[in-house]
């Protein structure tokens, strides 16, 4: 893990997108009149003539960005969470996913640490939302570094795409000149058998935490990062089930329809397991610092190590 660089995985994203920018002429940004706040102001700067404000209409953002991937260009559509995947839900189904476009909805703001904005920013159902759209691949990235390479990699694949980012600076956990972003795999980071920590987003540097400090009580726990939701990566889930016994399952969303729903699924229906959800308890959230408000609903290493010695119990 690097040594406290912290980033927020927003600033990933932006970084990326001028690097595309300059690569491949077909990369168009769009903007829900949030540039500054999404980080595509920087790409705005730099290609002026392949980006396109869409003012507070994410509907019509959404719109325009699928007629513009029928002209064979690839289009990076951007605004909240909650304005993405909320208020722009049907188009994205019906634009969208329904004729399988090549767009990428990139949603940043969101969870519970958007903070200060309070609950109707604070989106933790997205991911739910997304998950039931036939076709739509997710991607929730750990870190800025991960967030940059899988922005890179979305740009070559096929497909309508949501990606997930934050606002909140979280701790570097990859090397970036070392780091490679695959598809549909989620990555062991951490060695244990007595139960696997299954994290996403911001809770994977939770979820290491939580490690170090269940090690020191002579619990050993896996940890896995899962940076793609949809399609989840089955293998490295049935694997962790078989070998630790138990699951933890880590992701500032809502228990219902995220990462926890998905792991929990497949598990009931191919090797039932002891699984304990760390996540937003079916509830809004309310205004507060970021950091504050992640311990306050539960979202942080303390509360994963209390899952993961319930879990463990229930072997």
């Amino acid at each position: 893990m690097a040594d406290m660089v912290k980033k927020a995985t927003r600033e990933g994203y932006g970084a990326a997108l001028l690097e595309l920018g300059e690569k491949n002429p077909k990369v168009i940004v769009m903007d829900a009149d949030l540039a500054g706040a999404t980080k595509t102001g920087v790409f705005k700067k730099a290609y002026p003539d392949r980006f396109f404000n869409a003012g507070i209409a994410e509907g019509n953002l959404m719109g325009v960005a699928a007629g513009l991937s029928l002209t064979g260009n690839i289009v990076f559509a951007s605004s909240f969470a909650m304005f993405a995947a909320g208020r722009a839900f049907e188009q994205i189904r019906n634009s969208i996913g329904y004729p399988h476009l090549n767009v990428k909805v990139c949603a940043t703001h969101a969870g519970i640490s958007v903070g200060e904005d309070g609950a109707s920013h604070q989106c933790n159902e997205d991911i739910a939302l997304m998950r039931v759209i036939p076709g739509m691949t997710i991607i929730n990235p750990a870190d800025w570094v991960e967030a940059k390479a899988a922005t890179i990699a979305a740009a070559d694949f096929e497909g309508p795409v949501y990606m997930r980012f934050g606002r909140l600076a979280v701790p570097q956990i990859f090397d970036e000149e070392t780091y490679k972003f695959e598809w549909g795999k989620g990555k062991e980071l951490y060695s244990g058998s007595d139960v696997a920590i299954i994290a996403t987003g911001l809770m994977v540097n939770e979820a290491l935490i939580a490690a170090e400090e269940l090690k020191a009580e002579g619990i050993n726990a896996r940890v896995i990062n899962i940076h793609t939701i949809k399609p989840l990566d089955e293998e490295i889930v049935l694997r962790a089930a078989k070998e630790c016994g138990c699951i933890v399952t880590a992701e500032e969303h809502s228990i219902i329809g995220g990462l926890g729903a998905a792991v929990s699924e497949y598990l009931a229906e191919n090797l039932p397991t002891p699984v304990k959800r760390v996540g937003v308890n079916d509830v809004y959230g309310r205004s507060g610092p970021a950091v504050e408000m992640l311990k306050i609903y539960g979202l942080d290493a303390a509360h994963i190590k209390e899952a993961a010695k319930e879990v463990i119990k229930r072997k």
